[in-house]
């Protein structure tokens, strides 16, 4: 076993490294070698079954022929010699003379007798009667002749053609024989040829595997950028052509580090820019919307209020921007921890209560105990904005579902508001960065357009999904709503003390 690998391990690195185009070709040639050999090997078996049944043709039809040109000129001949011996006409003589000559010649030059032992036997013993029956009708020619010695030569002759015939009959069923037997023998060499399909097609999986393995590896490294996975260096063993495009996808994975990077920082150093001067005018403005400055009039008091509404929706803006900070920051990704997620919940829950209060909502948990190992942060990102948007488009005094169960170790997570819903054609556009749909009625909560969008890119990375259902309606008494479902991996039931699963 050790010698075989240390012959086959370095045939696999050398056939490893061949270019996909080399690769293929030599894929292609010993694929298609076994089956164009055992193509001309099953050619030259019909070819010679052609051939042999060629030849058992001929061979029939010559015997045919013999047999029915030896009865009909026995008869001739019997009664070309009964005539004689009666007319004494020597014409007819001749005539029987000449017929004697036609089945001699035949017998002599026929190719049939001469192959077979019996059937030469029994032409010597025709020609020797028939010698003996010459020689007694020229001794007849002048003498009162008697028909008696006559029919006896005939019943030697008939007899001797009987036995022809029935050699004849039983080489015809011997040829037929022949070619049933080599029939079925090429039938089961071709049978037995197809074996070397199951290895053709064994030959073909091998290189497939050896072709298309490298590049669902290098799928699998570009999922990982496209997920923002850039600390994981690029690199890759194979065809020169794998090779330069591991390099390729290198040299971007260093770009791509370093402007994420830049993203991260230029969005940390404005968001805490921002920050600075807007408390200050946040804090001017309540000053001056509580009166605390003295009295405002009424336009005043109005002007305020615009003030003190923008200034509160700038800083939405603000914090949404430092969410999509951590989508942009790759780094934590890999600060993945175990945590529960109903507790999760209920400290994203506590985070709205005043909103939840404002609209009198009610909130049904239909949650299981359930744990999972995620990025703790990034989830509580992704529960916030789904129930900020439910919250937003729920209709006062309604209420917000949120339920979840796990299979096959994967979470699915769902919110559902029973709003008027979002149509087929909002659905296409809800997760692009910056979009707003048809305000919600009576909500106090304006988004920045950001908040699906950030949802969206923080599932692809963690290797979920979102789906999006919603049944639209035209005012408050329909039956509409609409639920986001999440999907998520590495997730699994908390056991109890006893080990059921809860």
């Amino acid at each position: 076993m050790t010698t075989m690998k240390k012959i086959n391990f370095p045939a696999m690195l050398a056939i490893r490294s061949l270019s996909i185009k080399k690769l293929t070709i030599l894929g292609f040639s010993l694929v298609a070698l076994p089956l164009v050999l055992a193509l001309l090997y099953s050619a030259s078996q019909v070819t010679q079954l052609s051939h042999q049944s060629t030849f058992a043709i001929f061979h029939v039809a010559e015997l045919v022929k013999t047999n029915r040109q030896l009865n009909f000129t026995l008869d001739k001949m019997e009664r070309s010699a009964s005539q004689f011996l009666i007319l004494k006409d020597q014409d007819i003589l001749m005539r029987y003379f000449q017929q004697e000559q036609n089945i001699l010649v035949n017998l002599a030059e026929n190719s049939v007798f001469k192959n077979d032992e019996i059937l030469r036997e029994h032409s010597q013993e025709l020609s020797e009667i028939i010698s003996y029956l010459h020689q007694y009708l020229i001794k007849q020619q002048l003498e009162t002749a008697s028909l008696i010695p006559l029919k006896d030569y005939f019943k030697k002759l008939i007899n001797i053609r009987n036995k022809i015939t029935e050699r004849s009959n039983n080489l015809l069923l011997n040829q037929a024989e022949k070619i049933r037997a080599s029939a079925s023998g090429v039938r089961h060499d071709m049978l037995t040829s197809l074996i070397i399909i199951p290895f053709a097609l064994i030959i073909a999986a091998v290189f497939i595997f050896l072709i298309t393995n490298p590049l669902k590896k290098l799928l699998l490294k570009i999922q990982y950028l496209e997920q923002g996975n850039f600390n994981n260096k690029v690199t890759f063993s194979g065809s020169p052509e794998i090779k330069e495009i591991a390099d390729a996808l290198e040299i971007m994975r260093n770009r791509l580090h370093a402007l994420e990077l830049q993203k991260s920082s230029f969005i940390r150093h404005i968001s805490h820019e921002l920050k600075t001067p807007l408390a200050a005018i946040r804090e001017g403005t309540e000053l001056l919307y509580d009166n605390s400055v003295g009295e405002l009039n009424a336009g005043q008091q109005e002007i305020s209020k615009i003030i003190r509404s923008s200034v509160n929706r700038l800083q939405r803006l603000i914090e949404d921007l430092l969410d999509f900070n951590i989508v942009l920051d790759s780094t934590s990704l890999q600060d993945a921890e175990t945590v529960e997620l109903s507790s999760l919940i209920a400290q994203v829950l506590q985070q709205r209560t005043l909103d939840i209060k404002r609209k009198n909502l009610t909130v049904i948990n239909e949650l299981q105990r359930i744990k999972i190992k995620v990025n703790s942060k990034q989830l509580s990102v992704i529960l916030d904005n789904l129930l900020s948007n439910a919250i937003k488009y729920s209709p006062i005094n309604s209420q917000i579902k949120i339920a979840c169960n796990v299979q096959n170790s994967q979470l699915n997570l769902s919110v559902t508001d029973y709003g008027l819903g979002i149509s087929a054609e909002q659905q296409e556009n809800i997760f692009d960065a910056f979009y707003q749909g048809t305000p919600a009625e009576n909500s106090q909560i304006k988004g920045s357009g950001l908040g699906l969008t950030i949802v969206k890119e923080l599932l692809m990375r963690l290797q979920g999904t979102i789906k999006v259902t919603s049944i639209v309606g035209k005012n408050s008494s329909d039956k509409s709503g609409t639920t986001m479902a999440i999907t998520l991996p590495n997730a699994y039931h908390i056991k109890a003390n006893n080990g059921v699963q809860v």
